[in-house]
């Protein structure tokens, strides 16, 4: 089923549901049409229509009564990393298959307090490892943009649902890279927030000091719309960041000092690390992303040179702390409390061994040995402690930077989009993570903005890293850059 109103974005859908010029219920049927038909991608791994189709009769109910919330009756999905009362989360993982939450994620819920409707769950790497949504135990995602390619991961479910318009949005979390990487690979935009800036509560965890979920969507005023609904202090969880509500939204619309309609970002200094640059980047990449700054010269912005001089660093230093933190968080799935028990063992360690050995998938199995050993006795001080402190001067070569600059810019990705099952060798993928590490060790936002295409037409992102809570000026140079560009607006082909 093809129409005009289920491939809007969230803004959009919002404006055209309050002019009534649709239903809630006619675009969530809709979208469940678009989503059946579609489910080769392997986008979705459950959908809600009863739940859907209910929520959508309740926002539009709302919408004429006149008191419904900001985003009433505007469809999305949640990535499975994401507990939902009553549904199916699993994390991409045969551990946690059957699995049913008695309650919601606090990012699910404030979305469902903001109105929005969620039509299900989005596939993603096993317990969010990955760079490529290969390692679902539930079946690969495929690229919208070439169904021979790979997403990214580990949101590729939710990067592949927004660009094939399943859904006018997607929650997403972001580890190493997890919502800017899959963004830039399916021509979406996406935004890692601050982290402490939206709860971690219900959401099944990787690695503790790096998790942060936010939106992937269309543009970049429909992740401020989103982000605005689903950030916030929670009590509930110990890494909140103790804030009071942000209106991204209103952020993204203001204007600068001294900047004009023609040259909104006038006085932003945007800098560009030599080592966001190097000679292994793909050309096509390059191109690309040079293109997107150059856009953002004419909007007024300036371009000056910084240095990060650790960036090779944040791969050794990522996979030291993440496994770490994972081998610790995964050791409660043990067949005891909840999740998958093997059928047959003869005791108690039996019963661990199988239980882990049937649940956890290969990549899974890896970080937490990986984890486990850097751990272990006479290892800690050598590799984990180490890590910490090339950590800590990874966020300080940071701050080095934004006394020069208000936001970093490069590439997302060191190429496009690779194909399915191409990168056997995980230490590749693990190296294709280079330019999201620093800044999820460091704790900063990020966004990927789409910046045109690349080799054999796939989409290439434009990273975009700001100042801590800085995500409002983020999202006004994103929104620059998407009023005077269309590379947002467009989709793969026959979608």
């Amino acid at each position: 089923m093809s129409t005009a109103f289920d491939r809007l974005g969230v803004a959009e859908t919002a404006r055209a549901l309050r002019a009534k010029q649709f239903s809630s219920v006619e675009l969530v049927q809709a979208l469940l049409a678009r989503a059946d038909a579609q489910r080769s991608l392997g986008a979705f791994l459950s959908l809600d229509a009863e739940g859907a189709l209910a929520a959508a009769r309740a926002a539009d109910a709302a919408l004429a009564a006149g008191d419904a919330p900001v985003l009433a009756g505007v469809p999305i999905a949640h990535k499975d990393i994401f507990v939902t009362k009553d549904q199916p989360s699993t994390a991409g993982s045969k551990m946690l298959a059957g699995y049913r939450s008695p309650f919601d994620a606090t990012v699910v819920a404030r979305l469902k307090a903001a109105g929005t409707v969620t039509l299900g769950k989005l596939n993603c790497d096993e317990f969010a490892m990955g760079s490529a949504n290969e390692n679902s135990a539930y079946g690969a995602v495929h690229n919208p943009w070439d169904t021979t390619r790979v997403p990214g991961g580990s949101s590729g479910g939710s990067a592949a649902a927004v660009a094939a318009r399943l859904v006018a949005a997607a929650t997403g979390t972001d580890t190493g890279g997890s919502i800017r990487q899959p963004s830039s690979f399916c021509g979406i935009t996406g935004i890692k927030p601050t982290y402490g800036v939206c709860s971690r509560y219900g959401m099944i965890a990787f690695a503790s000091s790096l998790d942060q979920a936010g939106p992937m969507a269309r543009s970049a005023e429909d992740c401020a719309l989103l982000l605005s609904a689903m950030s916030g202090f929670d009590e509930r969880d110990a890494t909140s960041a103790e804030r009071p509500p942000q209106d991204y939204h209103a952020q993204m619309l203001a204007a600068r000092d001294g900047a004009s309609a023609a040259r909104p970002l006038e006085g932003l200094r945007i800098g560009l690390p030599r080592e966001f640059f190097p000679e292994a980047l793909s050309a096509d990449v390059a191109a690309a992303v040079r293109g997107a700054l150059a856009e953002l010269e004419k909007l007024g912005a300036t371009l000056v040179d910084v240095s990060l001089p650790r960036t090779e660093l944040s791969i050794p230093v990522y996979y030291i702390i993440a496994p770490a933190e994972a081998s610790s968080n995964l050791s409660r799935f043990d067949g005891v409390k909840f999740g998958h028990r093997a059928a047959e063992y003869t005791d108690l360690l039996d019963m661990y061994k199988k239980t882990r050995a049937e649940g956890f998938g290969p990549e899974v199995k890896r970080r937490i040995m990986i984890g486990t050993y850097v751990l272990s006795h006479g290892y800690y001080d050598a590799y984990y402690l180490q890590a910490q402190k090339l950590r800590r001067m990874i966020a300080d070569d940071f701050q080095a930077a934004f006394r020069d600059c208000d936001l970093i810019a490069g590439p997302v990705a060191p190429t496009v989009a690779w194909q399915l099952g191409e990168q056997g060798d995980p230490l590749q993928a693990y190296l294709a993570d280079i330019f999201t590490l620093p800044a999820s060790l460091a704790g900063l936002p990020g966004m990927s903005v789409p910046a045109g295409t690349g080799a054999h037409g796939m989409p290439v992102g434009l990273q975009l890293i700001g100042n801590y809570f800085d995500e409002g000026r983020l999202l006004h140079a994103a929104h620059a850059l998407q009023q005077s560009t269309d590379f947002h607006t467009r989709a793969p082909a026959g979608i």
